[in-house]
């Protein structure tokens, strides 16, 4: 297979990389991209109302922003926000009058249209920074033990579907006469009941995950009935509803049709079956689709297809994958044929994947900076590289299957719980039976089988004994004849019974263990499917991260922002020496309020807002973070009520503590302070 994969692999590879580099913006999970009061802002006047935008739509309800003061307590209206159109991307909250000055907490708990939940704090200032003990919500959404189990259900509910699609087109596709083999209907039964148990639990844990973060709310129908009114609650209700259609489609499969044995009616059967299947295996895909992040951003028209054929290309590959496993370590010996046409299954597979893979990683990473740079970026790139080791180690399986011979019984048909080929072997027993005249009651009782059991004595095994001293013939004598007449004993019967069975299951084991080529092709199968559980994980992982493309978005918004914010910092401090005309208000202006070279304007009014003429204004900034300072500036008196200097040298930027002293006589000096974002 690796000789055969590698030139399309190639091209699809130089293909991708082309589209990477020069590949433009998608849309995937919400980041917030900008907000009115911008963050870390400080503002002159209370704002009425903050405004925050996000990069795609979002939902929201009443407790979706909140804005706390800096005693942490909460100053917006608490009414739903309200949209400010851009396609739902901008909502508001409005805030109560009479703000006081201080640093004010916004937090964000909201729900992005690929159904992943967003949540983050900021702050901004009025008047001026100032400490806060505001605390943000207090079980984040998408976290905690929900988080945790929502994320095994989403892990449960991909391993599912793989194993269900997968193992009913291996079986329909390849290898027809697994639908007799029972080890081959419980991977698929199971895999229905994964799936559909997962699903239940993503509903029930889909209101707590995207919203309260406790587990008690699981079973809260309000909750529930609002999950249901989502996207993604119509996405899992509806994915429950195929599961039962698939219900039918399993039964039917390893039912009627592991029974048909006319070759016209089985044909057809297939026909009908590979039909139907195909058509709920896409209506379980597209509930991921239609959910997730094919659903929005650049192209969902297209991306959403793109992604049913991507997820169906997984199960047929990684599912059947799965279902040869089983078949080569449970189930009888899988004929060659059954064996290569699983291998063109899996190439057609692995070519679909790499085409529709390169696609989504051009919507969701959009840039070779996102590539490298982010999260998201360095799981795709763990991804691909596990999936190369994938299609390496299916080239090893590959040379195995072209040196498999045909094993012993390939034509057979599945036996007794589906364990081995009907097809007689020497070392099985053939048994016999006929109705007695007298009695119309006989009893097998094969030399053979009797071999097989427990407690013989002197070399004669004890059902021979028992034979012969129910009989008092000589079992050298019946065995010419190959049947004894006896009183029918049902215990006997089924010990015997059970005695060939195990015996026939041994001579088939030693017979499939001691195949060298199948076991090659078993250990190289078996690396497959445990990289595939190691890829699926991946996967997983992979749709709860953000997106690069979305990460350097909202990175750049808070670039921009904080370019935005860059200009003069204006600071009004009030202060009162205790002595006569002792009250008054200083304005200081930080121009242009970033690190390096700074000119400083200080204003001295007294309380009707007239310049007041004081004998002495000191200023000295202190940035404790980095034990900076205090570093004073000798100010110059310009005017009356106005001093001034230039050249205030700022080393650093961040939270700076400026410290304002005022002298208006000769005993009577007060020093005040604020906190300044400066740079």
């Amino acid at each position: 297979m690796a000789a055969r994969l590698l030139p399309v692999l190639l091209a699809v590879l130089l293909a991708g990389l082309a589209v990477l580099a020069g590949a433009g913006s998608a849309g995937a999970h919400a980041a917030l991209t900008g907000s009115d009061p911008q963050q870390d802002s400080v503002v002159e006047q209370a704002p009425k109302e903050v405004s925050l935008t996000f990069s795609e739509q979002i939902a929201v309800d009443e407790d979706a922003i909140r804005v706390l003061d800096p005693a942490g307590n909460r100053v917006d209206t608490e009414e739903t926000p309200r949209s400010l159109g851009s396609g739902g991307a901008q909502y508001a909250v409005k805030l109560r009058a009479g703000l006081p000055d201080g640093t004010f907490t916004v937090a964000y708990q909201v729900v992005s249209a690929d159904s992943h939940p967003v949540a983050g704090a900021f702050t901004f200032s009025i008047g001026a920074p100032s400490e806060t003990s505001a605390a943000v919500f207090d079980q984040a959404s998408g976290g905690g033990a929900v988080g945790a189990l929502y994320g095994i259900a989403r892990y449960l509910s991909y391993a599912g579907f793989t194993l269900l699609v997968g193992g009913a087109a291996f079986v329909l596709a390849c290898w027809p006469r697994g639908a007799a083999v029972r080890p081959m209907q419980r991977l698929v039964a199971f895999s229905w009941v994964g799936l559909t148990a997962a699903t239940l639990a993503m509903l029930l844990l889909r209101g707590p995950y995207a919203g309260s973060g406790k587990l008690g709310d699981v079973f809260d129908l309000e909750v529930l009935g609002g999950v249901l009114e989502t996207k993604t609650g119509a996405a899992l209700v509806s994915r429950l509803l195929l599961l039962a259609a698939a219900a039918l489609f399993v039964a039917v499969l390893f039912g009627a049709y592991a029974r048909r044995e006319d070759p016209k009616e089985r044909r057809d059967l297939t026909f009908g079956l590979a039909i139907g299947g195909t058509v709920v295996a896409a209506g379980l895909a597209a509930t991921w689709a239609l959910s997730e992040h094919a659903s929005t951003g650049l192209q969902a028209g297209v991306a959403m297809p793109v992604d049913v054929l991507h997820l169906l290309a997984v199960a047929a590959w990684l599912g059947g994958l799965t279902a040869l496993l089983v078949a080569l370590y449970r189930g009888p010996a899988v004929e060659r044929a059954a064996v290569q046409r699983f291998s063109r299954v899996a190439f057609g597979s692995v070519v679909v994947l790499a085409l529709t893979g390169l696609y989504q990683s051009w919507r969701q990473v959009g840039s070779w900076s996102a590539l490298t740079g982010t999260s998201y970026g360095q799981l795709l790139l763990v991804k691909i590289g596990l999936v190369a080791l994938l299609v390496a180690v299916a080239g090893l399986s590959r040379r195995w299957t072209g040196r498999l011979g045909e094993a012993p019984g390939d034509a057979g048909s599945p036996g007794p719980e589906g364990e081995g080929a009907s097809a007689p072997d020497s070392a099985e027993p053939v048994t016999d039976s006929a109705p007695d005249a007298g009695d119309g009651e006989r009893t097998e009782a094969v030399v053979a089988a009797a071999e097989t059991s427990e407690g013989a004595e002197g070399g004669r095994p004890a059902a021979v004994q028992g034979a012969e001293a129910e009989t008092g013939t000589p079992v050298a004598e019946s065995a010419a004849t190959a049947r004894v007449p006896v009183q029918a004993d049902p215990a006997r019967e089924a010990q015997l019974r059970r005695q060939r069975e195990a015996a026939s299951a041994a001579t088939r084991k030693k017979r499939r263990d001691g195949d060298s080529e199948r076991s090659g092709l078993r250990r190289s199968v078996l690396l497959e499917a445990g990289i595939a559980v190691v890829v699926l994980a991946v996967t997983t992982v992979l749709t709860t991260t953000e997106p690069g493309r979305t990460e350097e978005e909202a990175a750049a918004g808070a670039s921009a922002s904080a370019t935005q914010q860059q200009g003069p910092v204006s600071l009004t401090v009030p202060f009162d020496t205790g002595g006569k005309d002792g009250k008054g208000t200083v304005l200081l202006d930080v121009d242009p309020g970033r690190s390096g070279d700074n000119a400083l304007h200080v204003y001295v009014q007294d309380p009707a807002k007239e310049p007041l003429d004081v004998p002495e204004v000191k200023v000295a900034l202190t940035l404790k973070a980095q034990e900076l300072g205090p570093l004073t500036a000798p100010l110059e008196r310009i005017s009356e009520g106005h001093w001034s200097t230039t050249g205030v040298q700022i080393p650093l930027a961040g939270s700076w503590t400026v410290a304002v002293t005022v002298r208006t006589s000769d005993i009577d000096q007060v020093t005040v302070s604020k906190n300044a974002r400066i740079g």
